[in-house]
């Protein structure tokens, strides 16, 4: 007992030299310096997309509709990182900014991009008190906008919509789209957006800039998106879709189904497999 009262104090230190030693060891083992990494996150009937550069730069598109966001970032993200660089709540529905207000109770969140619309719901106005409060620096999109993620590699999301004033169309009609590019890697993020939406996208962008690897399916797989003509001219590798086991929705339709079907176009969705992890070195994807 003496020689224990003795060195307890030197054990103390060694026993936090180790807990620390084994935290940097993991933020190193998490942290690839060659692979552009995107996660769609596995939260329910929701949308959340984990993105992180080879230069560490880490970016989350929505938050899901509650808690299980955090769960299922704490999978992809190191146990110590407590930080991220910037979200995109790509509009004001719950099943897309539920798990914000959590995440900016936990996380030092740098920027968020929002559509511009207001919502008058409790988790909107929520959302919004804790951007001031942690005074986070808010950017409104814009078609033209280009986000560059990592200036080295070229890394970089460009917003292809709202392309106008969106405060008087239904809220699914206001959903950022935005391409992820990564070298000849790219994926197309959709949020909830529409029919409508696609069809303006068609209109004021050129095919290339269209096409991507990976198509995240508007609104959750729904019948009101994602047409034979906008899945053509995507022509995506794989598409994703996220949402709940058995949600009371129906998502993902038998229409969407049946129309990538129809293009054999290969779908994956996070109910059934979980988080859904892509890598790419800006030439070859992997997931």
């Amino acid at each position: 007992m003496k020689y224990l009262k003795k060195y307890l104090p030197y054990i103390l230190i060694i026993i936090l030299l180790s807990v620390g030693f084994a935290l940097l060891f993991n933020s190193f083992q998490n942290h690839d310096n060659k692979y552009l990494k995107v996660v769609f996150l596995d939260v329910g009937q929701g949308d959340a997309i984990y993105i992180e550069a080879p230069n560490g730069k880490q970016v989350l598109v929505d938050g899901g509709p509650d808690s299980k966001l955090l769960s299922s970032l704490s999978k992809v993200m190191p146990f110590a990182d407590r930080s991220i660089d910037m979200i995109i709540a790509t509009h004001g529905d719950m099943d897309h900014i539920g798990g914000f207000p959590l995440l900016l109770d936990s996380y030092k969140v740098a920027s968020i991009i929002e559509n511009g619309n207001i919502s008058n719901t409790k988790i909107f106005s929520s959302l919004e008190n804790k951007i001031i409060k942690n005074k986070i620096n808010k950017i409104i999109a814009h078609r033209g906008m280009h986000i560059i993620l990592d200036e080295k590699n070229n890394i970089y999301i460009d917003i292809l919509y709202p392309d106008r004033d969106i405060s008087k169309l239904e809220s699914n009609d206001g959903s950022i789209v935005g391409k992820l590019v990564y070298g000849n890697n790219s994926f197309m993020l959709t949020g909830d957006a529409s029919l409508y939406v696609e069809n303006l996208i068609e209109w004021n962008e050129s095919d290339a800039t269209i096409h991507s690897d990976v198509l995240k399916l508007g609104h959750h797989g729904a019948k009101t998106a994602s047409s034979i003509l906008w899945l053509e001219k995507v022509n995506p590798k794989v598409a994703i879709v996220s949402a709940g086991k058995n949600n009371k929705y129906g998502h993902p339709s038998e229409e969407t189904l049946n129309r990538l079907s129809s293009l054999k176009i290969p779908f994956m969705n996070t109910s059934e497999i979980g988080n859904i992890l892509f890598k790419s070195d800006g030439v070859n994807l992997v997931y």
